[in-house]
């Protein structure tokens, strides 16, 4: 098959070489936006009077067909065609005939990537941002629905201070919309329209930039032609908030997988959303946060990817960005395809609130209270630690809780220490306690669901 490139070759392509270089195996998901370009850059030329007005109807109609072939799965793709340029190209030759030929005027391969490129992601960002919404209100009923569970909050993974389940999973959510918050700035990086920079140096035609923009939904013209065709750093942008999203959900996954052990029982996890095992029939396995936490490493990976590939790339465009996409492809849809699954996941878990309070009321989880207290009184805190650490040997030489002390031992270490004691210590106490702003107080928690609620709704 004749290479649209062909006419300096004496000699065809080497068989192997056309499978090394060849693209169209997963390009062919540009498609839809390598059309939306084309038509645009139609547009334009028929404003430069470079087409006429026949020529880009037919062009423009021609086009259009071949996006519902493409839907509709009737369009073969051929490594000999190399990528979805050529594809598209060549379809529409056979299509319309000669004015095919002239769509190509004024534009390059390495700025019709590029554009492809931008609105695939545009849309992509769109999407993703959409479902973080609908994870962030699934964790948000889960934590209205239970607002009055206790759990034991950990560091280090052993009890340290009781919190409120809706407070923990607050947490998240703070991570998550800095994730999407991070997705929006980012669209605004991506909305820039590269189209009109041609090979490298910019097109020689009188092409109207700013109509092709408009045409395609771009805010901004890239400023340097080199650089527009060239720099791959809003897919770095895009991966690495993609592999921090990730992380947030592995983080999660992990979380749930120990609070759904047995060892744990904070969480049980619906039919639904588990699997089973081969083997042993009472097994009941967390894998859809198992497979998250998994895969959260390629993800890391394709931002790996695509820095290595940037790093050593003079200016201007070099073959080796071919390497771009199927990682961009890859990262948006192990993304794309563990967000709902995740919101499912979430949506129908169930707490256990008796396993969560009676961990919380473990582990001395409320001696730093005591220590308040101390300090309220007028001591030190460095002294009132030192006499809570005191208490909280002598609680465990004696196998008992800070609760479970009379008031006379409690005396014994500190005069200061009253009846009202005991009150601070007592889980509900220690929470009414936590009311600075982002604390774990009940009405703190109340107040940061509302305003939670609130911000998922901001869309891109």
């Amino acid at each position: 098959m004749s290479k649209l490139w062909g006419g300096r070759f004496a000699d065809g392509t080497a068989q192997e070489v056309q499978n090394f270089t060849e693209s169209i195996s997963f390009d062919w998901q540009l498609s839809k936006y390598d059309i939306q370009g084309s038509i645009a850059h139609a547009g334009v030329l028929r404003k430069a009077k470079i087409l006429t007005g026949e020529e880009y109807q037919k062009i423009t109609a021609g086009l259009k067909s071949i996006a519902k072939e493409i839907e509709r799965g009737k369009l073969k793709f051929d490594p000999a065609l190399e990528d979805i340029h050529m594809h598209i190209e060549t379809a529409l030759t056979q299509k319309i005939g000669a004015a095919a030929k002239k769509l190509h005027t004024g534009r390059s391969r390495n700025d019709q990537v590029a554009t492809d490129i931008r609105l695939y992601l545009k849309d992509k960002i769109i999407l993703l941002s959409k479902q973080l919404s609908l994870f962030c209100a699934a964790l948000l009923a889960q934590a209205e629905k239970n607002k009055t569970l206790i759990l034991p909050g950990l560091t280090h993974l052993q009890i340290a201070q009781p919190v409120l389940l809706a407070h923990h999973i607050l947490a998240y959510v703070e991570m998550f919309l800095r994730d999407k918050q991070r997705l929006a700035e980012l669209y605004a990086r991506v909305n820039v329209l590269p189209l009109g920079s041609a090979a490298l140096a910019g097109s020689a035609y009188p092409l109207d930039r700013k109509a092709a923009a408009k045409a395609l939904g771009f805010a901004a013209l890239s400023e340097n032609s080199l650089d527009a065709v060239s720099d791959r750093d809003f897919l770095v942008e895009f991966q690495a908030a993609a592999a921090l999203l990730m992380v947030h959900l592995s983080r999660m996954s992990e979380e749930l997988i120990l609070w759904n052990s047995a060892q744990f029982g904070y969480v049980e996890l619906a039919d639904s959303y588990t699997t089973g095992s081969s083997i042993m029939p009472q097994k009941k396995n967390p894998d859809v946060a198992e497979l998250t936490r998994g895969k959260t490493g390629r993800v890391i990976g394709n931002l790996l990817n695509i820095l290595t590939v940037l790093k050593g790339l003079p200016l201007a465009y070099n073959r080796d960005l071919q390497e771009d996409k199927e990682p961009l492809f890859d990262t948006v849809q192990t993304v794309a395809a563990c967000l709902p699954v995740m919101t499912g996941l979430w949506r129908t878990a169930r707490f256990n609130a008796e396993k969560m309070a009676a961990d919380a009321a473990k582990g001395f989880s409320t001696a730093t209270d005591l220590a308040d207290y101390l300090a309220r009184q007028g001591i030190p805190f460095r002294e009132a630690h030192e006499i809570t650490g005191h208490l909280v040997r002598y609680a465990l030489e004696r196998g008992q809780t800070l609760p479970e002390l009379a008031l006379s031992e409690y005396q014994t270490f500190s005069p200061k220490i009253k009846q009202d004691i005991y009150k601070y210590i007592a889980l509900e106490g220690s929470l009414k306690m936590r009311r600075v702003y982002g604390g774990t107080a009940p009405a703190r928690v109340a107040a940061a669901l509302r305003r939670a609620k609130k911000r998922i709704k901001n869309e891109i």
